[in-house]
Order: structure tokens, then C-alpha cells, then sequence
């Protein structure tokens, strides 16, 4: 089984968050990247069918060189090869573009895309692959088995789970329950240094223009102050509670 494995490279959540050029482009200086957390369920799901069932798993990226050390530490973690689209990814429509284009030369069986990325949380990604090549598609997928060329998984649903069945190829977008959070793979010492001789393939992108384009970032409003009410002061506490906070 050949898979694939898309790697999204974003902030880690305890990076101080600013924006540049009248807060039209994310300023990285001081930011810390890491493997998106979605994709590194996918991952770790994807090195278990490497074991258990003698897969080879290539991970993927849409970026520019910096990206490269994520994709390393993937390799680390035990990913066979990877690749790195040398493009900047400006919408989500132009990274499907590109990751299909791969899909299509690769002749990949599965590929495994984390649900949305930490960073823009868009979702749009695995569903657009999948429609550009014609792939089946689970979304949210918790849980996934394969033998031979059948499928069985988990989806997440309102209130729920659904079991599914479906056949390779497929295209899943994955997270926390494919793999327990306490199984995820920490780069050992052996792992960090195989990584560097690993393959890492650089492809030009295709042509895909891109389909949206960003105006303004905005933070969140700051806090407003904390109100005190007195213990014995119920009346007002209702009051600010149905009036200002509306929440009941």
C-alpha cells in the first residue's frame, strides 16, 4: 500500500500571534512551527499501516524552504520519503491543485490530510482533492482499517459516530482518534538522524490559480474588565447575566 501524507506547517499554539502590511500577511518572526495536529494523527496512523502492514508512506507540503524542517522532523517520526511543492500556499483551492497533481504522479492508494489546519481552519482541502481526482472521501475520519483493498472507518457526526465501508483509493481527512494522543511518535535520537538521509523531493508547482484572496486579518476584541457583584446582590447579577452577557 502506497500512502500519502499531507503535512501542514503552522504555528504552535503558544506563539505570540501579529500581522504585517496593515494587517494583510501573518508575521512568522518569533513563531515556532510545528506539524499540524490533525496531520500528526494521520501520520502516526500511517506509520502503523508502515508496520503492521508494510506501507510506504511519503509526506507531503505545499511551501517554501522553510517548511523543510517539519518535513524532517515527519521523516524523524518515520516517514519513508518526502516531498515538498516549492510553492508559497495561497488559498486552499491552489495547495488541492498542487497535492493532486502529486496524488496523480505518485499513484497513491490512500492519502491521509488532517480535517483542517490549525492555522486558517478552513476544512477545504482533503474534499477538494477528492473532487479534483474523483476519489472516495471520509470527513471527519476517527477511526480506519484496511484490508486489502476494503475499508472500514468511523466518522464523526452530530451527536455521534458513523461506521462506513469504502474502497481504495480514498482520500480521508483525519483526526484525534485515529491514533490516541498518547500514541503519537516523539523523533528518537535514531529516528532524527536517519531523517537527514532521507529523500526529500523538491517539484515546481503546476499551473492553479488561486481562488480567494485575503483582505484583512482581525484579532479578537480585548476582554472588557471584570465585574464584581456583591454575594447578596442577586438582583443585579441576574441583570448583567440576561442584559449584558445574554446568557440567560
Amino acid at each position: 500500500m502506497n500512502i500519502l501524507v499531507c503535512i501542514s506547517h503552522v504555528p504552535d499554539t503558544t506563539s505570540k500571534i501579529n500581522f504585517t502590511n496593515n494587517d494583510t500577511l501573518f508575521d512568522t518572526n518569533g513563531v515556532q512551527f510545528v506539524i499540524n495536529p490533525n496531520d500528526e494523527f494521520g501520520l502516526t496512523r500511517a506509520i502503523w499501516f508502515q508496520e503492521q502492514q508494510g506501507a510506504n508512506v511519503t509526506v507531503v507540503n505545499v511551501g517554501g524552504p522553510e517548511t523543510e524542517p517539519t518535513l524532517r522532523k515527519a521523516l524523524a517520526i518515520g516517514a519513508n520519503e518526502a516531498i515538498r511543492v516549492n510553492a508559497d500556499p495561497t488559498d486552499g483551492f491552489f495547495v488541492a491543485k498542487q497535492l493532486a497533481e502529486v496524488i496523480k504522479n505518485g499513484n497513491y492508494d490512500l492519502v491521509i490530510a488532517g480535517k483542517e489546519s490549525l492555522d486558517y481552519n478552513g476544512g477545504m482541502v482533503p474534499g477538494m482533492i477528492a473532487g479534483l481526482l474523483g476519489f472516495n472521501f471520509i470527513n471527519p475520519c476517527v477511526a480506519l482499517t484496511i484490508e486489502g483493498n476494503s475499508v472500514s472507518a468511523s466518522r464523526e457526526i452530530d451527536g455521534g459516530k458513523e461506521n462506513v465501508t469504502s474502497q481504495l483509493p480514498l482520500i480521508i481527512g483525519g483526526q484525534k482518534g485515529l491514533v490516541e494522543e498518547k500514541d503519537l511518535r516523539i523523533p528518537n535520537m535514531r529516528g532524527i538522524m536517519t531523517a537527514r538521509t532521507k529523500v526529500l523531493t523538491i517539484l515546481e508547482p503546476v499551473g492553479g490559480d488561486s481562488k480567494t484572496a485575503t483582505v484583512k486579518f482581525e484579532k479578537p476584541a480585548p476582554k472588557s474588565a471584570v465585574k464584581l457583584v456583591s454575594a447578596d446582590n442577586l438582583d443585579e447579577l441576574i441583570s448583567l447575566l440576561h442584559n449584558e452577557a445574554k446568557v440567560i
